[in-house]
């Protein structure tokens, strides 16, 4: 038995990010109400089409501030939280956190679905996964019920992960290559947290997220070289350069790496041995190499048509 959501409110916070995007647009073909709720609204209007009138609402938030956060759960029947950042992280992806959970709890709301991520700890080294770690027990302290989702990377058309690799290999013949043995489980989400939201059986659990494939650092930067048609010279970076390099200038201003990132790369990012999975939510995860060469065919030289351009 699954939770029919049509015609119900769903509030996606962070919902025209990415990720958001696609969740809402299964959300909307399934007949909810959705509303999209980020610091710039505007921003998310290009969803407008995806639903029919009146069917999407947008609302400003700003997830640091409990009372912005508490008007927009308002008469909510089901909560999503999808943000996350790479700064400020205490304040958005622990505080904010508990924002959104404290929210959910004092409107009424059970079905509450988190996003984190796998290396959420609350005793990590890195800022990153322990801030996501104390987003996770706040969430659970406020809404027992609560189901949490913890992805590995996360793959699509406009991440900023497979599309920034691509990038730098599309742009130099040298391509210096830092952790290349930490491994990835790259994944698509959005149907994760459909399921999440309308499997009652869901409710109260974790489950670690994760594509078909294990790559490591090296085999993705390969991967995705031969899928745009490059073949440039990887050079490893010794452990103890990047670890300085990520210390000492990972704070400057496009700095390739930083010191929290360095830290959260000495942990495989991987489905953990007895987790529950996205076959426990009767997901069939999509392979990276299935879907992400429609998109990475803007690296290529000549683009999609590459194939018949000859040099």
């Amino acid at each position: 038995m699954t939770i029919d959501f049509s015609n119900q409110l769903i509030t996606l916070f962070g919902g025209g990010g990415f990720i958001g995007r696609y969740v809402a647009q299964q959300l909307l073909s399934a007949g909810a109400r959705v509303r999209v709720a980020q610091r710039q609204p505007k921003l998310a209007e290009f969803l407008k089409p995806l639903g029919n009138l009146g069917q999407t609402q947008f609302a400003a938030v700003d997830v640091r501030d409990a009372a912005s956060v508490a008007r927009v759960v308002a008469g909510s029947d089901a909560v999503v939280n999808l943000v996350g950042a790479f700064s400020d992280m205490e304040a958005v992806q622990h505080r904010g956190a508990a924002n959104i959970a404290n929210a959910a709890r004092d409107a009424g709301v059970t079905r509450l679905v988190h996003v984190s991520a796998i290396g959420a700890d609350v005793n990590s080294p890195a800022e990153y996964g322990r801030s996501k770690g104390l987003g996770e027990a706040a969430v659970l302290a406020a809404v027992p019920t609560a189901t949490i989702l913890r992805p590995s990377t996360v793959f699509g058309r406009e991440d900023q992960f497979i599309n920034r690799f691509a990038g730098m290999i599309r742009m130099t013949p040298v391509v210096p290559l830092v952790a290349g043995s930490a491994k990835f489980q790259p994944v698509d989400v959005a149907s994760a947290v459909r399921a999440a939201l309308t499997d009652p059986a869901a409710a109260g659990r974790t489950f670690e997220l994760g594509g078909p494939q294990i790559l490591s650092m090296e085999e993705l930067f390969r991967w995705i070289a031969r899928a745009i048609g490059r073949d440039p010279l990887f050079a490893p970076v010794p452990n103890a350069v990047a670890a300085g390099m990520a210390r000492f200038t990972g704070w400057l201003p496009g700095a390739p790496i930083t010191w929290d990132q360095w830290l959260m790369l000495q942990k495989d990012t991987v489905v953990g041995p007895g987790a529950a999975t996205l076959g426990d939510l009767g997901i069939t995860a999509t392979s990276l190499e299935a879907v992400a060469p429609e998109w990475l065919v803007a690296y290529r030289r000549h683009g999609r048509f590459a194939a018949i351009v000859k040099e």
